[in-house]
């Protein structure tokens, strides 16, 4: 054991600049109830991204430190500021979620000490991670820390989309990006549980990637009758709730539009109000920053939101969000498993070429911070 650790740090400054770097900081040992983990691996997931990076122009971004203390720094646009003001001046750890070893645990949890979990609490892009014992997801012996590092935030979004529909009276879903991690996930739970599911696309080559795992219905938005294609998809599969990763743009509006003008196909007469079917888009990521942009072309029976993880689980209560963590373990080699792209140490996470690579939240590019290596 060690007296200290590295630890990801995002600083906004006064002056309107974002600062990241590597900081020397006290491990904390854990008290009663808790668990010290040896943090192994932690995912770059698009929900890390807004703290890490925020508002900043990467474009601008300049690099320094040493070899083992690396630091970036770049401007943040003057007109993103007051979006940042809570957080000015406060060097903030990064990282959402990740896998590792219990190596200390205080009194109640000793028998945590060699097993291999997944934590989610925050601060998880460092070299070690005190957490609550009951925050952690004990996994089975065989485990890896890569298996463990993505137990949380895909998996149990992903379940919490179909836990929603389900719930809101909703028999099929849409999704967006839908040839991610959690997009692969989603159908895989779909299939199972034998849920209709519309996959948006944003490439022929992320349309065969779902068709190879058994998508039937998958749409690419940027085809020239992606309209048509969705309207049929959707009049297909009654789906009449979507969720939306990309946030910007037109798309969260054309899925209104094309799930008013399918539920309109079987109309027995007209109304100037639209269908009195319910028409439900939540958006949950923000993959396009660009302001939401749509037409009122689909009636007034509708909504569009946001939809975030934690209110959720919070809303379902502690024994649902635990029905929902047991599956993620039954499971979590096959139905939750994830594939990463690139596998990096704390140092070169900061490096000018990963964070290109990273920021750009293309769909299939998927980072995994090694705290250790």
């Amino acid at each position: 054991m060690t007296d200290t650790m590295l630890q990801l740090r995002s600083l906004v400054t006064a002056e309107g600049t974002l600062e990241l770097s590597l900081a020397d900081v006290p491990v904390t040992q854990p008290g009663p109830g808790e668990i010290l983990v040896r943090v192994e691996a932690s995912p770059i997931n698009p929900s890390d991204l807004g703290l890490l990076i925020g508002a900043a122009d990467m474009a601008t971004a300049k690099a320094g430190g040493t070899a083992t203390h690396p630091t970036v720094s770049a401007a943040i646009p003057p007109a993103y500021m007051r979006a940042m003001a809570a957080r000015v001046g406060e060097s903030m750890p990064v990282g959402n979620e990740g896998g590792g070893v219990v190596v200390a645990a205080g009194a109640g949890a000793e028998a945590l000490v060699g097993k291999t979990v997944g934590v989610i609490g925050g601060a998880m892009y460092a070299q070690f991670r005190t957490v609550r014992a009951q925050d952690a997801l004990v996994l089975p012996e065989g485990t890896s820390s890569e298996d463990a590092a993505s137990c949380f935030v895909n998996p149990l979004t992903a379940l919490g989309m179909t836990e929603t529909m389900r719930r809101e009276g909703h028999k099929a879903l849409v999704h967006t990006a839908a040839a991610s991690n959690l997009g692969q996930m989603l159908n895989r739970i779909c299939i199972a549980d034998g849920i209709p599911l519309v996959n948006i696309v944003r490439s022929a080559e992320q349309a065969k990637v779902l068709h190879d795992i058994g998508a039937t219905y998958v749409v690419d938005s940027t085809a020239p009758n992606f309209m048509d294609a969705l309207t049929d998809a959707l009049a297909a599969t009654g789906a009449t709730i979507a969720f939306d990763a990309i946030g910007g743009g037109k798309l969260a509006g054309q899925i209104l539009t094309a799930m008013e003008i399918a539920i309109n196909r079987n109309a027995k007469e007209y109304s100037r109000y639209g269908s009195t079917t319910h028409k439900q888009v939540y958006i949950y990521g923000g993959l396009n920053m660009a302001p939401t942009e749509f037409n009122r072309g689909f009636g007034m029976a509708w909504s569009m939101g946001g939809w975030l993880l934690f209110p959720f689980l919070q809303k379902i209560g502690a024994a649902d969000a635990q029905k929902l963590r047991d599956r993620v373990v039954a499971e979590l080699k096959t139905t939750f498993a994830s594939h990463y792209t690139a596998r990096v140490s704390l140092a070169e996470a900061l490096s000018l070429d990963a964070i290109a690579d990273y920021n750009r939240r293309a769909t299939g590019t998927k980072y995994l911070i090694k705290p250790h290596a």
